[in-house]
């Protein structure tokens, strides 16, 4: 179980390493390019050797890319849905290229068509993606709160999607704070264990890839996506015990999306917290 955080990537991919070491993450998720621009630079290859270098030197990973919030494969606008399948394919490539696992993406939203409108488009897209796509890399789907019509809020929404494009290379991040909001109640020991005997049901814990862990500032399933440091929200530090502590997690790396006791994002004390139940749990790293 490796302890790991969302990390700046301004000045370059090599930059995030050091950010990493700096608060104590073993493992790290980062944009590879501007999250308000469809514009991608291919990164360079010193900065990618020096990349890959230092996460062996300091043992940082399992690593992974977040897409841009823009991408979105229901859309009914084509330019949309070009510019999310070009965009996910540059990360799949460069994700490739650094060594890093995959790439973690939302579903977005269906605009009140409902689920099985945009099924279909959906399956067919991520597919578009996967065709031109490294065989070494990972699409990774995140669960979602459930605000604006998003979907993947409900595994039964998740499964059916990877059962269709039916590719070992798709995999799911489950973000706890959107699961909280949607519904799924992680305060205990029980709650997890439905939680994820409903995720083994639907999806298959095998397809669980990455955690996104994050407390929530809104209240079990008000179906709101807002992030809380560990133990400062709606969830608790119980919470995040129970999680640890299930088997269903034991060997998937974590990545926290906290905004921070100074506002910064992810922080030595957000890790520190998480490091300190791993340890009372006495689980491996």
């Amino acid at each position: 179980m490796r302890i790991g955080a969302h990390v700046s990537a301004a000045g370059g991919a090599d930059k995030t390493i050091p950010r990493a070491v700096e608060i104590g993450a073993e493992a790290i998720q980062f944009f590879p390019s501007s999250t308000r621009s469809w514009r991608f630079n291919p990164i360079d290859e010193r900065v990618a050797a020096d990349f890959k270098a230092l996460a062996l030197e300091h043992e940082i990973g399992p690593n992974a890319f977040h897409a841009v919030y823009m991408v979105s494969l229901p859309s009914e606008d084509p330019e949309l849905v070009r510019k999310s399948i070009q965009s996910l394919v540059s990360y799949m490539n460069t994700a490739s290229d650094l060594g890093v696992m995959g790439v973690i993406f939302h579903l977005n939203s269906h605009k009140g068509r409902g689920f099985d409108a945009v099924f279909r488009q959906v399956v067919e897209n991520m597919n578009r993606v996967l065709d031109n796509s490294p065989s070494d890399t990972m699409l990774i789907i995140e669960n979602s709160a459930g605000m604006g019509d998003h979907i993947g809020s409900k595994f039964s929404e998740i499964g059916p999607i990877l059962k269709a494009v039916d590719d070992k290379r798709v995999g799911v991040c489950l973000d706890t704070q959107h699961a909280f909001a949607a519904g799924y109640d992680l305060r205990t020991p029980e709650g997890v264990g439905r939680t994820m005997g409903e995720f083994d049901a639907e999806i298959g814990l095998d397809h669980l890839v990455a955690v996104h862990c994050n407390d929530s500032k809104r209240e079990l399933g008000e179906g709101v996506d807002r992030h809380e440091n560990i133990g400062e929200g709606f969830m608790g530090r119980a919470a995040f015990e129970s999680v640890l502590a299930a088997a269903a997690f034991r060997d998937v790396p974590f990545y926290l999306e906290v905004p921070g006791y100074e506002g910064g994002g992810p922080d030595a004390a957000n890790v520190g917290t998480l490091k300190a139940i791993r340890e009372e749990l006495a689980i491996e790293a």
